[in-house]
């Protein structure tokens, strides 16, 4: 049964909205879960029942908070193998292979991470807004692999949600892009926004780059702040790139969108890479071949270092890259000359 808070208002308290109030007395509670609470009856002021968020609070009453039960999650649990790097009470560190869906959505709501997370944690997840689930904190693409946490309490998911919106973590992920960046390395600095005439891309819509390309991509609506660090650490046969990218940033495929912008879209990206790279000519028959038929964007989240929610320790983990992506930088490194 979740927890019943019982919290007596003081002097300091009075005229705060009772909905901000509670939420920061109680810690575990985001503010917008607080609100549903009274809003559904689950908060009393001295016994009667409080209902509206906005309301003052008064000083000497006596608030109480009793959280119903979460409700079962939407999604089925699944039973699944999870490449788990590290779990606790509190979140669940996990090297996700690609092919993996994260989030069950209309028409896919089977074979999903999140299903497989529902089997494997089961009743130790405390409920995220009210819902017996899994607090996914950041996505990954289907076919991008590598590194992710994901939250077992609602506390844990709200501030490690904060830690990715105040960039208070590190996050490094390897690619393999066509051509050669010039520069070698720097900052890519462009908002993103939906594509206006293809909603299943997302674009450029402006770009304060420093050393790279400017301006915006045709069709985009507005989008919001971006930015990447990326550093080229190989090249084969000028032709393609082994880049590391460092976001600062978590917009809808980020590096996949700024990669593209600046000229270099990633191999085999589905989405982004919009022809066949001129420089791809330069390749040896096989290789070029190797490359234009790999399946999935070649991304993958090879590290994330993040302060513990509760503990504060800081936590470090670092993933290689799946075998698919290892085997075609292999055959890059051998056709090298």
């Amino acid at each position: 049964m979740p927890q019943t808070h019982e919290i007596t208002a003081t002097e300091a308290d009075h005229g705060q909205r009772v909905d901000r109030f509670l939420a920061e007395r109680i810690g575990g509670l985001s503010r917008s879960r607080v609100k549903a609470l009274i809003e559904q009856g689950h908060v009393t002021r001295d016994g009667a029942p409080l209902t509206e968020p906005a309301q003052p609070v008064r000083p000497g009453s006596l608030y109480c908070v009793a959280p119903p039960p979460p409700a079962p999650a939407k999604p089925q649990a699944e039973a699944m193998a999870l490449d788990i790097l590290f779990e606790d009470q509190h979140l669940i560190v996990l090297d996700k292979p690609a092919g993996l869906v994260v989030h069950p959505a209309p028409g896919n709501m089977e074979g999903t991470l999140v299903n497989g997370l529902l089997a494997h944690a089961g009743e130790e997840l405390e409920g995220i807004g009210g819902e017996k689930r899994p607090g996914i904190v950041h996505r990954l693409d289907k076919d991008t692999s590598g590194i992710m946490v994901v939250a077992k309490s609602e506390q844990a998911h709200r501030i490690l949600s904060d830690a990715f919106v105040t960039r208070d973590l590190d996050r490094e992920y390897l690619a393999l892009a066509w051509g050669v960046p010039n520069p070698a390395a720097g900052v890519i600095d462009a908002a993103i926004g939906r594509h206006t005439t293809d909603r299943k891309r997302m674009a450029v819509v402006e770009s304060r780059s420093r050393g790279v390309q400017r301006g915006a991509m045709a069709g985009a609506s507005a989008g919001k702040h971006a930015i990447t660090n990326y550093r080229t650490e190989q090249v084969f046969h000028g032709a393609v790139s082994l880049v590391r990218c460092k976001l600062e940033t978590g917009r809808t495929h980020q590096i996949r969108v700024h990669m593209a912008h600046i000229g270099h879209p990633l191999v085999g990206d589905p989405v982004y890479l919009r022809r066949i790279p001129a420089v791809s000519r330069t390749l040896p028959e096989g290789l070029r071949e190797a490359l234009l038929a790999f399946p999935r964007q070649a991304l993958h989240a090879a590290s994330l270092g993040f302060a513990h929610p509760i503990t504060k320790k800081h936590l470090s983990f670092r993933s290689d890259p799946p075998e698919d992506f290892r085997k075609l930088q292999a055959l890059l490194a051998c056709n090298t000359e």
